[in-house]
């Protein structure tokens, strides 16, 4: 355990980041599952429209640092690449 009084402060914040990184993040995660769903279902309009959703998501993970820049971009890349397969 901690002594510093610094270091008992750091684990404090660093716990209250990790509960809000990780509510970003599962929702992010969330929506990346529906419209992973959707795609499975064949369901071109609900997956565009959920694709929005999930690409918003994914870019404020990015914003508030939850994760890196170019793994949000390759995940909405590849959401993208497979709604528009499941359009052509």
């Amino acid at each position: 355990m901690a002594n510093m009084k610094s270091a008992i402060k750091r684990i404090r914040v660093n716990e209250k980041s990790r509960v809000a990184n990780q509510t970003v993040k599962s929702n992010m995660r969330t929506n990346i599952k529906r419209v992973e769903s959707l795609i499975s279902e064949n369901n071109v309009e609900e997956a565009q429209a959920a694709l929005k959703v999930a690409v918003k998501k994914i870019d404020k993970a990015v914003q508030k640092g939850v994760i890196h820049k170019n793994n949000g971009t390759r995940q909405k890349a590849r959401l993208t690449k497979k709604v528009n397969e499941l359009g052509a």
